[in-house]
């Protein structure tokens, strides 16, 4: 797949998550095969404004390369304003949010709300579109009705503006992540556009992926919750695109992971901070495992990086799971 002048390596695709898909998160998607990796969406004016809790949203490193970062916001200005600051930073790619239907995000007019105005849309894309020389792209719903039609109407225009592609999740604005994806949506889409387009929403397996790429004729699959604790999703869908036994996801293979993501958090995030989100994400990566419910009731006043560590080692010593030193290396691409 080829966004603008960037390569990407395969199909897969992390969305972006608000407050997930940091860099410790990216960089465990990316170990595991994802050939595109998604920040969490950055507020626009957090960064024109300075905000340093936004601007710090913005680190990366060159392994999770290529960098693809979500804004969002409404203002024309702030949006180019702030695509000029995220291509300063090195990222590959800018995102605009045109998804979010969070109640926050509408009032602001940002998120989904910019799918009920298309002439604003039109003002904003232009804006960001001169500011960078990146590729841009965007990333919508199916718009404010299960139509289509502003999904349509919205993709359109932004290829006529110079976008570089379009991620579709084919849910309404309302829906939320209720109910299931449309995916017809994404085909319409794709058969109106010249641009790549990236499918989103109920990709949950391999078997999905594959399914996803078959009915719609989209260009790349965006997985989004599916990877919450299960990284090794990219590496089995890349497989089944492939043709070639997946790797198996086995608990030493989990366990590995757990301890490299911790590690990337202490490292990113600092000890005292890290050990507070692990409290809680360090628990999507035992979902499913045999007295998973004590690991969580431990791990919930972890304090720091030797303890959380012990804390993990101990429960796969519980499961007689022999787990090596923690490095990506036991997270190959297939």
């Amino acid at each position: 797949m080829r966004i603008g002048a960037v390569d990407i390596d395969n199909v897969t695709v992390l969305a972006p998550l608000a407050g997930i898909t940091n860099l410790p998160m990216r960089l465990s998607a990316k170990r595991a095969g994802c050939g595109l990796v998604c920040s969490e969406m950055i507020s626009a004016n957090g960064l024109v404004y300075g905000s340093q809790k936004t601007v710090r949203l913005l680190d990366s490193v060159a392994e999770e390369k290529p960098l693809s970062v979500q804004i969002f916001g409404a203002d024309p200005q702030i949006m180019a304003d702030a695509a000029r600051i995220v291509q300063d930073f090195g990222a590959d790619i800018v995102d605009i949010n045109m998804g979010c239907s969070v109640r926050k995000i509408l009032k602001s007019h940002s998120g989904s709300a910019l799918m009920k105005d298309s002439q604003r849309v039109r003002r904003v894309i232009d804006a960001v579109r001169q500011a960078v020389t990146i590729p841009l792209t965007i990333k919508i719903r199916s718009g404010w009705d299960s139509s289509g039609r502003q999904a349509l109407e919205i993709s359109r225009l932004a290829e006529a503006c110079g976008v570089d592609a379009v991620a579709v999740h084919p849910r309404t604005a309302t829906q939320g992540f209720r109910g299931v994806a449309d995916w017809s949506i994404i085909a319409a889409v794709k058969k109106a556009l010249g641009i790549p387009v990236i499918g989103n929403g109920d990709v949950t397996s391999p078997a999905r992926a594959l399914r996803m790429l078959s009915e719609t004729g989209c260009d790349g699959v965006m997985v989004g919750r599916a990877a919450i604790g299960n990284p090794m999703i990219f590496s089995q869908i890349l497989s089944a695109v492939r043709g070639v036994p997946a790797v198996e996801i086995d608990d030493r293979r989990r366990f590995a992971m757990m301890i490299d993501y911790l590690a990337d958090s202490v490292r990113y995030l600092g000890e005292s901070t890290a050990c507070l989100m692990m409290r809680s994400r360090l628990c999507w990566f035992v979902k499913g495992m045999p007295s998973a419910g004590q690991f969580r009731k431990a791990i919930r006043f972890v304090e720091s990086q030797a303890e959380a560590e012990m804390l993990i080692r101990q429960f796969a010593a519980q499961l007689g799971v022999q787990i090596g030193g923690g490095d990506g290396g036991d997270n190959p691409k297939p």
